[in-house]
């Protein structure tokens, strides 16, 4: 199965998935509004605004498995975002990233090895896959900000022509 092919829904419940956003690069960042990470939120919507218009978008995807950072609902977590860090790109519902229940996008994107060589779970909230619209991956671990030299350079090369 293609990563574009993966069913996803978006916080609000509509049905998508990756293929709404085929021939873009997409970062693919599971997410929570509690943990010390958090004002990476910041970074991420620079990115949005920075490239948005260039066929670039991330792709938020709630996550509540690392010591219970992202507790909310739906509408919590949309209200949160919204107001607090002024998100414009798009939420997924919330999903598990690791274990028995992991979503299957994300079963295909801890395949995915890192700069070290280390693929399998995902560490802690925030770590990004940036997905080229040739469907190549590339993976940043939790730590690395959204506008680390190697994240926006991996972005602008995946940049659509």
């Amino acid at each position: 199965m293609s990563l574009y092919d993966i069913p996803l829904r978006t916080l609000q419940g509509t049905e998508t998935s990756l293929a709404d956003h085929a021939g873009k690069a997409v970062l693919v960042v599971n997410v929570a509004s509690r943990c010390g990470l958090t004002p990476q939120y910041e970074g991420l919507e620079r990115l949005q605004k920075t490239y948005g218009d260039k066929g670039f978008t991330v792709l938020g995807v709630p996550c509540n498995q690392f010591a219970g950072q992202e507790p909310g609902s739906s509408e919590e977590i949309a209200e949160f975002c919204s107001a607090t860090y002024g998100v414009t790109f798009p939420l997924l519902e919330k999903a598990d990233v690791n274990g028995e229940g992991r979503h299957p996008l994300y079963t295909e994107l801890t395949r995915v090895a890192d700069a070290d060589g280390e693929a399998g779970d995902v560490q802690w909230n925030f770590e990004k896959f940036l997905i080229a619209p040739g469907g190549e991956v590339t993976r940043f671990r939790p730590r690395t900000e959204p506008e680390a030299p190697e994240v926006v350079a991996a972005v602008e090369a995946a940049l659509p022509a």
